[in-house]
């Protein structure tokens, strides 16, 4: 039997609803959530409820972020949602200051991935939001390398030098590669390195782009770089990516 197979045949003998929830009821610096198409949380633990103030599970499920959290963030944590299940792909490592309905702040990093059913349509995703326990590190300068990460991100098809985005932040290279070690446990560089290539692996498994677009598009000034980045760092040519990953579709 193979691994698929073995996982398959495994899932479907578990008697429904699956839930992680309970699971996670036992983890405090972790909030877990599933949430539908129209961004609707279906399933919760008892650390996210109990830092929005809900009594329960039903007062929680079938509402969105926006109609739990204060404006705008409920809004932007919808977009966001949004964003992974449109482009069918996750989030991973978004550094974000969350408000709390009664008024707390607090740090964290999220990961979002997204849900398909038999067909292959995005039908929800699901997520986990850790608290960041970084103490050393001042709340100015979390604001400022979350606004980096999210400058990262937004232009990965663009050169990404640490010295101006170090600039742009209010901190040195120094002070940002420290904060990103603190939290990620890798350097600054290799962050940048990360970003590219997981951008080049949706764009690989999800869309007909050809790999010298890709690279330009993550980039890369040309797709001999760009090839040699992806083997180093994955241990396959794109090409051979692309047709391993669509097999095991």
């Amino acid at each position: 039997m193979s691994p698929d197979e073995l996982r398959q045949d495994f899932f479907q003998r578990l008697r429904p609803p699956f839930s992680m929830e309970r699971l996670f009821d036992h983890v405090d610096d972790i909030a877990f959530f599933i949430k539908d198409a129209q961004s609707r949380y279906l399933a919760v633990n008892q650390t996210l409820l109990a830092r929005c103030g809900i009594p329960n599970r039903e007062s929680f499920i079938g509402r969105t972020a926006a109609e739990l959290f204060p404006p705008p963030l409920g809004e932007s944590f919808v977009e966001e949602d949004h964003q992974v299940m449109q482009e069918a792909r996750g989030l991973h490592g978004q550094l974000k200051r969350h408000l709390y309905p009664d008024g707390r702040e607090d740090w964290c990093l999220t990961h979002k991935e997204p849900l398909f059913d038999d067909a292959g349509d995005v039908i929800g995703l699901i997520g986990i939001s850790r608290d960041l326990n970084v103490p050393t590190l001042p709340d100015t300068d979390l604001q400022g390398l979350s606004q980096l990460l999210d400058h990262i991100r937004d232009n990965i098809d663009k050169p990404l030098r640490l010295e101006p985005l170090a600039a742009a932040a209010n901190l040195s290279v120094y002070q940002i590669d420290q904060r990103i070690r603190a939290l990620f446990q890798i350097s600054a560089g290799q962050y940048i390195t990360r970003a590219r290539i997981d951008a080049a692996c949706h764009s690989l498994t999800k869309t007909s782009t050809s790999i010298a677009n890709i690279a330009l598009d993550c980039g890369y000034a040309d797709q001999s770089a760009f090839t040699r980045q992806f083997k180093q760092s994955v241990g396959l040519t794109p090409g051979a990516y692309r047709e391993r990953t669509r097999k095991n579709r």
